[in-house]
């Protein structure tokens, strides 16, 4: 696919004197040169919205100033600071990489793009935007904003998450890039995509671009940026059940390749549907359990979507008359007071919140 070099020209000096002159969008990484601060944000910012990482990107660098005193957090210390975030494997390999650039280069991060794409949990973007924003190199960021600011621009109708598209896109964004100020532009992309040139009801009367965008002159705004194929989005069925004898609590660690990985949760019974108590009861882990109990509790529900899937969750509460020692799962009895500084998923999080477990 071929096009016009005026279109290009005019395309990158637009953006630029837009991102001088008119572009106020005020977040604290924007000015930063430290490659830790940079990468810390482009990790938080990875699948979430940039005033929802904000104050967890100020939370991690008031905790952790730098990678060193991140390199030194526990597990738990980290995933109690992202408890919320979601996609918790982001912040398994933040730690990982943290260990390893303060234990094996000295706390250096590295300064080339290749040595950038090597580091666990980086990619091609995350690479892109630390050597450009932190080290000035020419390298153009591709993301969910670029993808649809210039296939509305330039009317690409070509899959983004193709092979094909990523290449195209991949090619174009490096030809646009203002190879005297990389950063500045790359901002100036991102920024105009958050701001402006939205999924939806884009401003397209505020864009320094629409003189000579296809798809506002062709009315493909709501059409464009193309995606290949429609993500299908999974239900399960979570029932949590509080094993409460005395003062304390059974939980666990999740672990495996599953969502919410080394996070803590209570015990679980995953179903094809949704359960009631006497249905619960008759679960094979349940009833593996062996639980001795006076009374067993129907909490609420709640409903949380990610990505590829939602999650529906029943919660009970069960007075033990015994301690009960669980075989099948590897956890602990937790005092109902240390359960504010332990790490749960969002979902746990409210349930403990609203039923005054801290």
């Amino acid at each position: 696919m071929e096009f016009s070099r005026s279109a290009k020209k005019y395309f990158t000096a637009q953006l630029t004197s837009w991102h001088t002159h008119t572009n106020d969008r005020d977040l604290p990484w924007k000015s930063e040169k430290d490659p830790y601060k940079i990468w810390l944000s482009e990790v938080i910012l990875q699948q979430t919205r940039a005033l929802q990482g904000l104050p967890y990107y100020l939370r991690f660098t008031e905790a952790y100033p730098t990678i060193a005193d991140m390199a030194a957090a526990t597990d738990e210390q980290a995933f109690r600071l992202w408890q919320g975030l979601g996609y918790y494997n982001r912040c398994k390999n933040m730690l990982a990489t943290a260990r390893y650039i303060a234990g094996e280069l000295n706390g250096r991060f590295p300064d080339t793009h290749e040595n950038l794409l090597a580091l666990k949990g980086i990619g091609p973007y995350t690479a892109a935007a630390i050597a450009s924003f932190a080290f000035g190199l020419p390298y153009a960021v591709v993301d969910g904003n670029v993808y649809r600011v210039l296939s509305r621009y330039f009317g690409i109708d070509t899959p983004f998450d193709t092979t094909t598209g990523k290449k195209l896109f991949g090619a174009l964004a490096q030809d646009l890039l203002e190879i005297k100020d990389s950063a500045a532009y790359n901002q100036a992309i991102m920024d105009l995509g958050a701001t402006v040139c939205t999924p939806r009801n884009p401003l397209c009367g505020e864009c320094p671009l629409q003189k000579k965008c296809i798809a506002f002159q062709q009315d493909l705004i709501d059409v464009l940026p193309v995606r290949s194929k429609k993500q299908s989005v999974k239900t399960r069925y979570f029932h949590y059940l509080f094993l409460n004898w005395n003062d304390t609590t059974w939980i666990h660690k999740r672990t495996g390749n599953d969502i919410w990985e080394n996070l803590h949760e209570p015990f679980l019974i995953e179903a094809d549907g949704p359960l009631d108590i006497p249905e619960l009861a008759l679960q094979q882990q349940f009833l593996e359990a062996h639980l001795n109990f006076s009374e067993i509790k129907y909490e609420g529900a709640s409903t949380q979507r990610l990505t590829h899937r939602i999650i529906e969750t029943r919660f009970f509460s069960i007075k033990l008359l015994k301690k009960t020692k669980m075989t099948t799962l590897s956890g602990t009895w937790l005092s109902i007071n240390d359960l504010k500084n332990t790490a749960f998923p969002k979902t746990l999080v409210s349930f403990l919140k609203n039923n005054l477990y801290f």
